[in-house]
């Protein structure tokens, strides 16, 4: 190669540099296909051959080529590392029999190597940006939440004395009546409410962790095992499969036995309500040394996106009127939360929802 023509090589190749650090500072992070497919262009304008090259970027979910591949080809690659980790690499097509590999210059594969550095780059800033997102969404969510703990508990209490005032009053009257008369129909109806009325601010203290807790350490297999056997006729009854993955040995935690048996009893219980006839709803325990974690999944229609977030709230359902009154999961929630664990939601595959609760260690 004659002097002059590599020169003329090494402007391309710088040239490429500068264009492919553009492109990553104009990055649109909504289209970064475009991003990678400009990338692409750009490092085939500079090779010696560019005319017949073909330059391929593969990075999961993406897949980018420059032209055509031919069936046959000769070719140079570079990894495309994200945080160190192999996460797809580029490559350089030429038609085989027209091309060898000795038509790849040493500059070229340099060149390759700097621009796969780059990409690199570009994906980990893509991956941090979107983590941000992630946790910032769930800051903002915890804080919702807090903030609807402190008004729910500030509720419950102030409703205690009310209710038991009249279910105390309403027990007193009926003890004075007798029996089978229109009054004390009525009053057994009074008395119906305010138990129910009652047994809701209940629900509504463990959304906001207030009600007292029998905290001890407890092998929790077994209470899942004694959970499960009792929904056992709600499972035939409903005509919903389950199986139940738990570790053989004990895993033991600090829980209070009744409240743990609750976040089961609801969980589960939704998960039938949501399931088809014959679907199969899954309970798996799993433990390591730093973690204790419960997945409960199902085959029903998950939980639809604008309500993910919506789903701990109190009040909140998407269940049919008076089959539920959308604080099943918000008490959940907070008998997780005192438990110092959380709990998360995420679609199943094909169809359905899991919930993830994960308890720390003690």
């Amino acid at each position: 190669m004659t002097l002059e023509r590599n020169l003329k090589e090494r402007i391309k190749e710088l040239t490429c540099l500068y264009e492919v650090s553009s492109i990553i500072v104009n990055n649109d992070y909504k289209e970064l296909d475009k991003t990678l497919y400009s990338i692409a262009l750009s490092l085939r304008k500079s090779l010696q051959y560019s005319k017949y090259a073909t330059v391929e970027i593969i990075s999961a979910p993406f897949h980018l080529i420059s032209s055509t591949i031919p069936k046959k080809t000769v070719l140079i690659e570079s990894n495309i590392k994200v945080f160190n980790e192999p996460k797809g690499f580029i490559k350089i097509h030429y038609p085989a029999g027209k091309f060898t590999k000795k038509d790849f210059l040493t500059e070229e594969k340099k060149l390759l190597k700097n621009v796969a550095i780059n990409v690199g780059d570009l994906l980990e800033r893509v991956a941090i940006r979107e983590n941000e997102v992630v946790m910032k969404r769930k800051m903002e969510h915890a804080d919702r939440l807090s903030i609807l703990g402190e008004i729910t508990a500030g509720i419950a209490h102030e409703l205690n004395t009310p209710l038991a005032n009249i279910l105390g009053f309403a027990e007193l009257l009926k003890s004075k009546e007798t029996d089978n008369t229109q009054n004390t129909q009525d009053l057994n109806k009074i008395i119906n409410s305010a138990i129910f009325s009652r047994e809701v601010v209940k629900k509504l203290m463990f959304f906001a962790c207030e009600m007292p807790q029998n905290l001890g350490q407890t092998d929790i297999v077994p209470v899942i095992n004694e959970a499960v056997n009792l929904l056992d006729p709600t499972f035939k009854k409903n005509e919903v499969k389950y199986k139940v993955n738990l570790p053989k040995g004990e895993v033991l935690m600090k829980a209070d036995t009744i409240q743990l048996t609750q976040v089961i009893f609801n969980l589960v219980l939704n998960a039938i309500y949501f399931s088809p006839k014959n679907g199969l709803i899954k309970i798996t325990l799993e433990e390591t040394k730093k973690k204790i974690t419960l997945k409960i999944s199902d085959e029903g229609p998950g939980i639809s996106a604008e309500n993910v977030e919506k789903i701990f709230q109190p009040f909140f359902t998407t269940k049919a009127v008076g089959d539920g009154s959308g604080l099943g999961l918000s008490v959940v929630h907070g008998i997780i939360r005192s438990h110092r664990g959380t709990i998360d939601y995420q679609p199943n595959n094909p169809t359905g929802a899991i919930f993830i609760i994960t308890f720390p260690k003690q």
